[in-house]
This record gives structure tokens, C-alpha cells and sequence, in this order.
């Protein structure tokens, strides 16, 4: 059971991962759900594209495509791709830091695996409100602080 970080042609420029992991668990708990076995894949946008044509028939840039390889509910086992230029590009158009957006997007998987939406309006305004439910967790002195970069 553990939580992965790869890069895939790109740097992440992932930090605290000890804390990320600990807080996804976290989260993935306050829905009833267990973390199995989660990948995030780091890639460029060329390289998520390719996945997004591939196998969602999508001719569109993404942040995040996720995979859902569960086989038991309430057991999150998932691999899950992530574009870095995406969350810069995105972070400086929302005034953000880089991490900030960075946790944004990785919960924003784990929201979806614990069975969020996001297609119609109403679905995205409750997933943006379980998303900052979420990163205020991290915000919180609830996740153990300290920072244990690449």
C-alpha cells in the first residue's frame, strides 16, 4: 500500500512528499476509502495528450487524467497522470504558487476515485468546495509539517 511519485521526461518539483502522502490518505479516509496503490505519473503536455487522444478520444490539453484500477470499493488503486506545464501554466493564470496548484490538481484525482464529478456546473462548484475542503486539511496543523523535498 503506498502513494509513488515518477517523472516521465519532466521534473515534478514535488516537495513535502512525506506530508502530501499523509494528507492524501487523509482525505481518501474522510470519504471512507483506503489507499491500495496510487502512481502519479509527471509528464509533459505532448506526452498526457497522447494519453488523452489514446484512450479518451480527446484532442485537448488536460492537467490530470485518471485511471482507476480499484478492484475492491472503499480501496483506492489508481495511476494517474499529471501534465507539470499544465499546473505552472495554470498557477500563474490563477495567481498561485506552483505547489498550491500542484495539491489542487492531486487531490482533485482523489476526489474523483472517492466518486466526485465534474461534468455539469453544479458537479464542478462541488468539486471546487471539496477541493478546498481539502487543501485547508493540509493547511491545517493536522498533517505533520517538515519538508522532504526530491
Amino acid at each position: 500500500m503506498a502513494i509513488h511519485f515518477f517523472e516521465e521526461d519532466i521534473r515534478s518539483e514535488i516537495q513535502q512528499k512525506r506530508n502530501l502522502k499523509n494528507w492524501i490518505k487523509k482525505v481518501a479516509a474522510g470519504k471512507s476509502f483506503r489507499i491500495g496503490n496510487i502512481n502519479y505519473i509527471f509528464c509533459t503536455d505532448e506526452y498526457l495528450l497522447e494519453i488523452n487522444k489514446a484512450y479518451l478520444n480527446h484532442d485537448t490539453l488536460t492537467d490530470i487524467i485518471t485511471f482507476d484500477q480499484s478492484e475492491r470499493f472503499g480501496e483506492i488503486d489508481a495511476d494517474i497522470y499529471i501534465s507539470a506545464e499544465r499546473i505552472r501554466e495554470n498557477a500563474d493564470i490563477l495567481g498561485k504558487t506552483y505547489q498550491e496548484e500542484l495539491r489542487r490538481v492531486l487531490i482533485h484525482g482523489i476526489l474523483h476515485l472517492c466518486g466526485h464529478r465534474d461534468k455539469s456546473p453544479a458537479e464542478k462548484k462541488s468539486m471546487r468546495e471539496e477541493e478546498d475542503k481539502a487543501l485547508n486539511l493540509f493547511d491545517s496543523a493536522d498533517v505533520p509539517r517538515g519538508t522532504l523535498k526530491k
